[in-house]
């Protein structure tokens, strides 16, 4: 990789934290572990919606690292002085945003160059599935988090490098949690996982720039749900489609009998199908009937 190039990356990098809109400092103070949120709530409580930054754009756990960093000494200069926390802040920003799986190196003639460490991947085979941010009942949607579902072997740091490396988007943070199937029985008795696409891997994305999910079909109003219905079934006959199946598994399973057609949806209706079971029940009881009188004939004779 050319050093401008990795120069830039890194200064835009750099940029995008330093200019943190306020949704997603606001944000990223509500994806924080459940825990760590109780934690500095016992020590300063924030209301719902808003940042725990200070004003020096610091969280309490940067806070408390400076504050230690500072009684330890790790922060004096060779000149006793000691950085303020927006110098120590936009140092642990510039460290956070460097670009991973790279180093500098010093070539035979004494330049320094950039060079990836590994191996380049150039067409990966995982899959990034991005679903709805969860917004709780009555809140607005955060355009300042995007939330994906993973293989279990990403990490982080793939997260940022292939967002990054594939649609050019810029994080600056990444919350992960695990999701394990549940445990059922099966039918010898033993213990067994759930479906396997219950288990996955989420990830929570920080983003610079606001990204709006698609309108879901229950976020839309009634004009705009049946436009979109008859846009799908004039291009995709989604309808035309679903009959087809419904005719070829009716066909399977009466087996071709002779004299069957096809009528339409009154075969699948669950109220037609009730009236032709009362219907056979009938029948059935009158044949009974009848040979019952009949025995009843004979044993009189």
């Amino acid at each position: 990789m050319p050093p401008a190039v990795a120069n830039t990356m890194n200064a835009l990098l750099k940029r995008c934290y330093s200019t943190l809109p306020g949704a997603a400092a606001a944000a990223r103070t509500a994806s924080t572990p459940l825990a760590v949120r109780l934690r500095r709530s016992r020590k300063l409580p924030t209301p719902a919606g808003e940042s725990d930054a200070l004003p020096s754009g610091l969280t309490p756990t940067e806070f408390a690292r400076y504050q230690r960093a500072l009684a330890k000494g790790e922060l004096l200069r060779p000149d006793g002085t000691e950085p303020t926390e927006g110098e120590w802040l936009e140092k642990l920003n510039s460290r956070r945003s460097r670009l991973r799986g790279t180093r500098q190196v010093v070539t035979p003639s004494g330049t320094t160059e950039t060079r990836v460490v590994g191996e380049k991947v150039y067409l990966p085979n995982i899959i990034f599935r991005l679903v709805p941010n969860f917004t709780p009942p009555g809140k607005p949607y955060n355009p300042y988090e995007a939330t994906f579902r993973i293989p279990q072997s990403v990490t982080k740091t793939d997260v940022r490098a292939y967002l990054a490396a594939v649609y050019g988007v810029q994080t600056t943070y990444i919350r992960t949690d695990n999701y394990v199937a549940p445990l059922r029985r099966a039918w010898n008795a033993a213990w067994v996982r759930g479906k396997s696409y219950r288990t996955y891997k989420r990830a929570v994305v920080g983003l610079v720039e606001p990204f709006y999910y698609p309108m879901m079909v229950e976020d839309m109003s009634t004009e705009d749900r049946e436009a979109r219905e008859r846009f799908l079934e004039q291009e995709y006959h989604v309808k035309s489609r679903e009959d087809l199946v419904k005719g070829l598994l009716l066909r399977i399973t009466k087996k071709n009998s002779p004299g069957w057609a096809w009528r339409g949806d009154l075969t699948t209706r669950r109220g037609t199908i009730l009236k032709k079971i009362a219907e056979q029940r009938a029948l059935r009881e009158q044949f009974i009937q009848v040979t019952k009188e009949r025995v009843q004939e004979t044993r009189e004779r």
